[in-house]
Order: C-alpha cells, then structure tokens, then sequence
C-alpha cells in the first residue's frame, strides 16, 4: 500500500478510536476536566490575592489558597441556589407561559387568515417545556452532586501541586528536551490565562448588563437569565444567539403587548453585538489566532463528545492542541490549518545553560 494512503488510513483510526474513548470515558472524564479547570482558577486567584499591595508584607501561599477557596465555594453555592431556586419556580408557572403562547399562536393564525389556527403542540412535543425545565434541574442537580468527587479532585491537585514541575522534569531523557516541555506549558498556560482571564470579565459584564436590562423592565427570573448569559457567553456564537432568544420569548408570553418583547429583543441583541463584537475582539486581540470555521468544527465535536461542558471547553482545548501541534514537524501543518493566518510562529529552542561570565 502506499505511504500516504497508510498515513491517512492510520490517522483516521486514531482520531476515531480517540473520539470513542473520551466518549466512553466522558463519565470519568468530565468530572476530572472540570477539577483541573477548578484547580487552574484557584491558582489564578490565589497568586491574585497574594498580589495585593499590603506594604512590606505578602500574604503566604497558604493563606490566600484558602480565601481563593473560600471565594469559588461561596460563588458556587449562590450560583446553584440561584438556579435552583428560579428553575423550579419556571417550571411551576410553564403551564401559563404555554397558555399564553396557544392564545399568541392563534391570534397569530387569525391575523393571518389560517382555517386551523396554530397551536403550540403543532410545533413542539406536548410538555416539551416542562421536560426542558427538569431536564435543567436534573442537571443543576448532577453538577452539585458530582461538586464532592470535584472536589476530592481538585484537594488531591493542590496537595501535589508542588511536585508536578519535579515529575514532568523526570519524564524527559535530555535537558533541551525538557526545557521545551516547560516552553510549551508555558506557552499554553499565558494563553489560556489571557483567554480565561478576558473571557470571564466579558461574560460577567454581560451577564450584569442583561439581568440589569430584565430587572430594569420587570422580567420574571432576571437573575437566571443573567447567569445563562454569562455562562453562554463561553460557548462561540451559539451562545450568544440563545441568550437572547430565551428571555425574549419569555417577554413575549409575559406581557400583554409587544413593547417590552421589543425591547428585550433588541436590547439584549445590541448588548451582545457591541461587547461580541466591538470589546471582546479589542481586548482580545490575535492572542488565539484560531480559524472562525475551526472554532464552530470544535464547537460541534466537542458538543457532541462531552456536551455543554465541551461546548464550554471547545477553545481552550483546540488552543492546547494548536500550540503542541506547531512544535512538531510531523503535526506542524495541523497548526497551520487550525490557525487564523497560517503564522504559527517557529518551534521552540531550548536555550541551554547560560554561558559563564
């Protein structure tokens, strides 16, 4: 057989056989994903804290580990109660919504001139709002199930966090080796900081705009709405387009005239196109220099391998991947296809010892 067909046929087997082992494993996996992410943030926190001007002094690495705790636990439980609480109140008045949404249907129909007026189980499964709602409720509740086994993760993560640099140092032969181990991680570690960093203001400033538009005009459930916002804001273009469509359907089976579904739509609309659009590329820059088409491909496997929490992590994941694949010869032109541009930037080169003086 010929060299390049084997190549292809070998490389589709792998991606395949890899694509159904995260799938097998999503149920050790995600878990495990989501303590890294956890671990990665109370870091980032901790040396934040540890930041804090207090004059001469800095707090030790201990204490502001522990407040960096303390803040991700006290934001985790506001978070889930909020949810919690708003999705169960939801879910008790959906059969309203519904109501009133069979009689928009048929004033609709009327106004259009239909013989049979359309109702709401012509477009969607009878009850497909209430399972929606449990299905939402089942998840908030899976997430603070599956918080202790988090946890166990992420306590194990920082007991041995000091000794990751020693035992990635050991699985290298050579020093040049190693040190573009270290290169890389490096390199990874200052993008997915500026990604995370930049990308949780953003959706905390959306999320704060959009429950302040809904408390502003007397909205049902402004908070969880402002939470979606925020936590869809992570998913690339997708989310944004469902924060908007969600309270503005609510808008229009809320209240009795159009007025408010406009200004709903239309406000939510222009707060997500400006920062979307205008702010986030602004602080961003061309940090990630990844492809519009590879990150909706990412966004597509990795939905469909781990579902929102892939949503949730598809640019991320497809950064690590471009930035290990562009120091490889073998896998450069993978990073080449991923980027926005082509420019990779040249493979990483140890520097070795520092000449004597």
């Amino acid at each position: 057989m010929p060299q390049f067909p084997l190549l292809v046929a070998t490389t589709l087997l792998s991606i395949t056989l890899f694509g159904w082992l995260l799938v097998l494993g999503r149920s050790l996996l995600i878990p495990f994903v989501i303590a890294l992410l956890v671990w990665y943030l109370i870091v980032a926190l901790a040396e934040a804290i540890r930041a804090i001007p207090l004059g001469p002094l800095r707090l030790p690495r201990l204490v502001a580990v522990t407040a960096a705790l303390a803040v991700i636990f006290v934001v985790f439980s506001m978070a889930v109660d909020i949810l919690a609480a708003n999705l169960t109140a939801l879910a008790r008045d959906a059969p309203v919504y519904q109501a009133r949404l069979d009689q928009i249907l048929k004033s609709g129909s009327v106004w259009v001139g239909l013989a049979d007026p359309v109702q709401m189980r012509d477009l969607v499964p009878d009850n497909a709002l209430n399972r929606a709602l449990s299905a939402g409720a089942n998840a908030i509740t899976q997430i603070a199930g599956s918080a202790s086994l988090v946890f166990i993760y992420v306590l194990f993560l920082l007991l041995e966090q000091s000794t990751f640099d020693r035992k990635m140092a050991r699985l290298f032969s050579s020093p040049e080796r190693m040190e573009i181990a270290f290169l890389m991680r490096e390199r990874i570690t200052g993008a997915l900081r500026h990604y995370l960093g930049i990308k949780t203001a953003v959706s905390v400033l959306t999320g704060s705009l959009t429950a302040g538009l809904l408390t502003l005009l007397d909205l049902p459930y402004a908070a969880l709405f402002g939470f979606i916002a925020f936590a869809l804001n992570f998913i690339p273009t997708i989310g944004s387009l469902i924060a908007v469509i969600f309270p503005s359907l609510l808008a229009l089976v809320h209240f009795e005239t159009l007025t408010p579904f406009l200004v709903i739509s239309l406000g939510l609309g222009t707060i997500q196109f400006l920062i979307g659009n205008l702010l986030e590329p602004r602080l961003m820059g061309n940090s990630l220099n990844l492809s519009g088409l590879v990150i909706m491909l990412s966004l597509s496997f990795w939905g469909a391998v781990w579902g929102i929490t892939g949503m949730l992590l598809c640019v991320p994941l497809t950064v690590m991947v471009l930035i290990i694949c562009a120091q490889f010869p073998a896998s450069r032109p993978v990073a080449v296809l991923l980027s926005a541009d082509g420019e990779v930037g040249a493979p990483m080169v140890a520097r070795g010892p520092a000449p004597p003086e």
